[in-house]
């Protein structure tokens, strides 16, 4: 299977970063990609009031994002705001095409490193999968990549998980990415691939905006590929029978007791 990781800077203009959606889903199938990852906050960047540009899953800019993917024969991956309770968001990441709409509310909420996501967004409840020509995904976003626990219950019927992200800057952040992208793979025996929010230009003060550093970490934990801070794509094509091999030469799944 061939996934495409577009490392993108969104905007605060939802119809521009649709735009930017379209450029690259057009440009990832001509590559023979069958699914387009994009980042957390694709939709819109952080760092500015979410309930305006929150829609429902069936409003105008999913169902445009649908459009998309369907044009091209892909299923297309990428984070958007839904609305939630109590006057807070929803912070999703839509699958659709080929068939598929629905969506993943992320579950951990970043109240760390001085800034309160809990203040603004709802949590979710319960984790998400997906199956694109019979191989099951599971999807995971951002700070869910330091909760090992969601990882081994995606691991379940999951050999790939997409990991979206829009990773705050700062001292040691880069090399937490890092670190927490392969210790997820190794702990799900599964391929992770992490698209994140290039780094911006401007300063969007302690928003988490994005770094960059998007890649793909094989079952063993190993960086087959990763993209640097400003935006690009990778293109990966995923080896699934190096996942039944990884759980047989290291089946910590198998092996777990608590």
């Amino acid at each position: 299977m061939r996934i495409a990781l577009c490392q993108i800077s969104s905007t605060t203009d939802p119809r521009e970063n649709l735009a930017t959606v379209r450029t690259h889903v057009a440009a990832a199938a001509e590559q023979g990609a069958r699914v387009v990852h994009f980042p957390e906050a694709t939709q819109c960047r952080f760092g500015v009031p979410l309930a305006p540009v929150a829609e429902p899953l069936d409003g105008p800019w999913a169902t445009e994002v649908r459009s998309i993917a369907d044009a091209h024969d892909v299923v297309v991956v990428a984070g958007m705001f839904t609305p939630g309770s109590e006057g807070r968001v929803a912070n999703t990441t839509l699958v659709t095409g080929a068939g598929l709409h629905l969506g993943y509310d992320k579950i951990h909420l970043f109240d760390a490193f001085g800034f309160r996501e809990s203040d603004t967004v709802t949590p979710g409840e319960k984790p998400v999968t997906f199956e694109v020509d019979g191989t099951t995904l599971g999807l995971a976003t951002c700070y869910d990549v330091r909760f090992p626990e969601l990882f081994r219950a995606l691991a379940a019927t999951a050999p790939v998980i997409l990991l979206g992200a829009s990773w705050g800057a700062g001292p040691g952040k880069a090399d937490q990415w890092d670190l927490l992208v392969r210790a997820r793979a190794l702990d799900a025996t599964s391929w992770v691939l992490a698209c994140g929010q290039a780094d911006p230009a401007a300063d969007h003060g302690s928003a988490p905006t994005g770094i960059g550093r998007s890649a793909v970490a094989d079952p063993f934990g190993t960086v087959r590929a990763r993209l640097g801070g400003e935006p690009g794509v990778l293109l990966s094509d995923v080896d699934l029978p190096l996942v039944e091999q990884a759980r047989a030469t290291l089946p910590v799944l198998a092996n777990r007791r608590l």
